[in-house]
């Protein structure tokens, strides 16, 4: 029986532009592929693959990295939601009481601040419960 499955972990990735940084910071050859575009050799868990300009340098959470075809990419990925760090601090403290969303959600005693931010941005926060999330001016 099929059953199906969602990405759990999140990654870190960078669009590939062929430049020396790029292919210095991930340790790349370049080379000529057979279809005449430029592209870079970096090494994986999988072997050495190709990188085209374009494409995604995706870093997992154990530092290895792969490429991603930019439409591949586009289709599979979202960048996490970006968020201030009060309400960062809000669900953090919610999570460690060991309450869930809804909890969160209907938490009596919330700040005007956290209140104003949900009624605003009530999406924003349930991604970043849910997904995890970027706390803003933090980005690395």
């Amino acid at each position: 029986m099929i059953k199906i499955y969602r990405i759990t972990d999140t990654i870190k990735a960078e669009q590939f532009d062929g430049s020396d940084n790029m292919i210095e910071l991930y340790d790349m050859g370049f080379q000529l592929a057979p279809n005449g575009k430029g592209g870079a050799i970096i090494k994986t868990l999988e072997g050495d693959l190709l990188v085209h300009v374009g494409d995604w340098i995706a870093t997992g959470i154990k530092g290895e990295h792969w490429p991603i075809a930019d439409d591949v990419f586009k289709q599979t990925y979202a960048e996490l939601p970006v968020v201030p760090q009060y309400v960062a601090e809000c669900i953090n403290y919610m999570k460690s009481s060991y309450r869930d969303i809804w909890d969160a959600i209907n938490y009596p005693f919330r700040s005007d601040n956290i209140n104003k931010y949900m009624e605003d941005n009530s999406e924003t926060f349930a991604r970043a419960w849910l997904d995890g999330y970027v706390v803003d001016g933090k980005h690395d």
